[in-house]
């Protein structure tokens, strides 16, 4: 093995990609690309009950859609695979059955029934160690008579385990407080304690990147390095995303999730930038960064210890940055799906409805309310048309929008100048305020109390045809 750090990303595939997950993996990916290095996937699919159907495919999805691409896993293949778990039982059997024969663990035979019998304090249960000192002859001849076992994890009495977390420090635990765990379970699959060190060893993994959760496991997983004489990689925990000052973001809250997010209409970068965020900071402080950018700047240094809390708003303003500085054409591209919703049967100019929305809105999901005047238009409540600033009523409404007709009616060319010179004009004539005219017009054009712009760029947006219908509906509404 040369010195190229590897780092692995090994979400178990239980349900969607929580967004704490996808930190973990973005972190992961950052680290290796920063020095130039691997990213590995691993599926640790052992948890078998708790398997959700379509969840691996969803992880390779994710992986896609944030920028997140791979050098090694299930789909690509790679000189250390399989890259699955479940395809994987032989490898860590045979290790396993390794270990004991190096006195790092041991068979234990403990029935079902015995193991709940035993409590330690708090009520839990913790194992009495019952089996660790078995004859070899005894042990050999339970085997042989077929009695189900599992294999524990062989704890040495008296040491203390240290390492040195790249991001919380010197972390120390004594073997006192560490319990003889089951490696092996007695249907021969591995416990993650087992797995994820046979695996990292055998990938070669150089940077084991994870959450704080594990922090005070990680001493025992490095007994297991010890007892088998290999070499421990490098630990960098990471703290809690919450969601308040009291709760972990948790799948329980719901929303907490990569494809919610982009349903919404957020923008997969603007995921994956804010994502970033939630932990470290680069050194010159930048807050919308690009892919290629957040490789170039990651370093630990700007990891964190404290946890970090997940703040929608600021992830929202974040997409409205990456909304805004688009491309007319790609954001064109991006709002079309959610301009449909609005005009399924595409009877406005979308790429003039585009250009309206992309200063005006921070989440695509947004669009179809705010264009939702293109369709359903009917009767409204006539006192939108109240506006004591302007001086508007409803009997200056049904001159402004009188004059609105009489000045749209003869144009021929309709776009945002000519409609504007003709109110103007018309207004003026009228001895009304243009401001006033173009008001009523507004209300009188989408039946809102809002829109994602003025009267002339609702007119532009709704045709010609189309305003002056909607111009007479609302006259006859307001003379009615």
């Amino acid at each position: 093995m040369d010195n190229t750090v590897r780092t692995r990303f090994a979400p178990s595939p239980t349900g969607f990609m929580h967004i704490g997950n996808l930190r973990t993996g973005l972190y992961a990916y950052l680290f290796a690309r920063h020095n130039g290095g691997k990213f590995i996937l691993r599926i640790e699919d052992t948890d078998r009950e708790r398997m959700v159907e379509g969840a691996e495919e969803m992880v390779y999805r994710t992986l896609a859609a944030a920028g997140m691409d791979h050098d090694e896993g299930p789909d690509k293949g790679g000189a250390y695979g399989p890259y699955v778990q479940s395809e994987r039982a032989g490898i860590y059997r045979e290790y396993a059955e390794k270990l004991v024969e190096l006195g790092g663990a041991y068979y234990c035979f403990c029935s079902k029934e015995r193991l709940e019998g035993l409590h330690g304090e708090n009520g839990t249960h913790t194992y009495d160690r019952h089996c660790r000192d078995l004859s070899r002859e005894e042990v050999q001849a339970r085997l042989a008579a077929g009695e189900p076992y599992v294999i524990r994890q062989k704890v040495p009495d008296g040491v203390v385990s240290s390492y040195t977390d790249m991001v919380f420090g010197e972390i120390s635990v004594s073997s006192e407080d560490i319990e003889d765990g089951i490696l092996l379970k007695s249907d021969g699959m591995p416990t993650y304690n087992f797995a994820n060190v046979v695996d990292d060893h055998l990938m070669g993994i150089t940077h084991v990147i994870r959450g704080t959760e594990y922090l005070s496991s990680t001493p025992k997983y490095n007994l297991i390095y010890d007892a088998f004489g290999w070499e421990r990689p490098h630990y960098m925990h990471l703290p809690p995303i919450m969601k308040d000052a009291t709760r972990k973001l948790s799948k329980r809250y719901g929303d907490a999730n990569f494809e919610d997010f982009v349903a919404k209409g957020y923008l997969p970068q603007a995921v994956v930038n804010y994502v970033a965020l939630l932990g470290w900071c680069p050194k010159n402080n930048l807050e919308k960064m690009s892919m290629a950018e957040m490789t170039e700047y990651f370093d630990v240094d700007g990891i964190s210890v404290s946890s970090s809390i997940f703040d929608e708003a600021k992830m929202r303003w974040l997409n409205g940055e990456y909304l805004k500085e688009m491309s007319a054409e790609d954001f064109f591209r991006v709002s079309a799906p959610w301009i449909a919703k609005a005009d399924p049967e595409g009877k406005f100019d979308a790429k003039e409805i585009a250009s309206l929305m992309q200063t005006r809105v921070d989440v695509l999901g947004e669009i179809p309310e705010k264009i939702a005047f293109l369709n359903g238009f009917g009767e409204y409540d006539l006192g939108m048309y109240e506006h004591k600033k302007m001086k508007v009523d409803v009997d200056v409404a049904k001159r402004a929008v009188k004059v609105s007709i009489s000045a749209l009616e003869p144009l021929a060319e309709w776009d945002e100048e000519s409609i504007k010179a003709a109110i103007v004009k018309a207004a003026e004539e009228e001895g009304m305020k243009s401001g006033q005219v173009m008001f009523a017009m507004r209300v009188a054009l989408t039946g809102q109390p809002s829109t994602p712009g003025g009267a002339i760029e609702m007119a532009v947006v709704l045709g010609k045809e189309e305003s002056l219908r909607r111009l007479r509906f609302s006259e006859a509404l307001l003379n009615a």
